[in-house]
């Protein structure tokens, strides 16, 4: 696997190149701030790509890839949380010299939480926020074993979370490359096993849709999905209307609520910011 640190350089696009693990659709050099994003289990970088725009020009936005997937399909797959939260921090290294926070869906919740105790143990200044989407805290989680069972019960799965095109698993090729990084992911997720750690010192920000299956809160952060105790900080809970991928149809309303819990003067308006300072 290569962890070798990223090559950053900006493209006649206003793309960064930022090596494997990274992708920057807008790059802002002179930004205030960094918004680092997550996949779910199953979902790439460009899952996030529509957030670029929905961002002023303080916040630059750094998606992480997962191998295997969109402009990664040959990359060889990574199923253990540790290698993947290893190459991923090390590639975040050179990007991380000015405030970030870590924004997280599903799996990717769980991804986050371990990254910030990884970059934390490399002596990297912690996020001003860590943002848990979709998914109960690492320790309380629910955990299955979808990742052994056929490909139908992987597609029912997918159809119960909602999130995939029907177009993708009636096609027969393109449902049996999807399902192949999508049973990946979720046997690194379900074999997981997070260990005790000092709580972070970040406030979290936990985000749900109010008929997601995976994680039914309260708009209180004593309902929290285990997050509270994870943190010596403060934990709040923002519910949205939708299912588990709530923050597509919702994407405004979600990136505008991140924008004012890292700062109100970011949130001034998400209709559409230039892709490039």
């Amino acid at each position: 696997m290569n962890t070798s640190p990223p090559t950053s350089r900006t493209t006649g696009s206003g793309q960064r190149r930022l090596g494997p693990w990274l992708r920057c659709w807008a790059a802002r050099p002179g930004a205030r701030f960094r918004l680092v994003c997550l996949p779910h289990a199953g979902g790439g970088a460009g899952s996030y790509r529509p957030w670029a725009t929905l961002l002023p020009p303080d916040v630059e936005l750094i998606a992480v890839q997962y191998p295997g997937r969109e402009d990664r399909w040959s990359d060889p797959l990574v199923d253990r949380m540790d290698e993947l939260v290893s190459a991923v921090a090390g590639s975040l290294l050179r990007v991380l010299d000015r405030p970030y926070a870590l924004f997280g869906h599903s799996m990717g919740s769980a991804v986050a939480w371990e990254l910030a105790h990884e970059l934390r143990d490399r002596g990297v200044s912690g996020p001003r926020r860590l943002f848990a989407s979709g998914r109960e805290a690492p320790g309380i989680a629910r955990t299955g074993e979808v990742h052994r069972q056929d490909d139908a019960a992987l597609c029912a799965e997918l159809e119960r979370l909602g999130g995939t095109h029907p177009e993708v698993l009636a096609d027969p090729e393109l449902r049996t490359a999807v399902l192949g990084y999508v049973r990946n992911d979720y046997r690194l997720i379900e074999t997981y096993r997070p260990v005790a750690r000092r709580p972070l010192d970040c406030p979290i920000e936990v985000f749900t849709g109010d008929a997601d299956p995976e994680l039914r809160l309260a708009r209180s952060a004593d309902h929290a999905g285990g997050w509270t105790a994870l943190t010596t900080a403060r934990t709040a809970v923002h519910v949205f209307p939708g299912d588990h991928f709530y923050l597509n149809p919702g994407r405004e309303r979600v990136v505008r609520t991140v924008l004012r819990r890292l700062s109100p003067s970011f949130a001034r308006d998400t209709r559409g910011w230039p892709s490039t300072p």
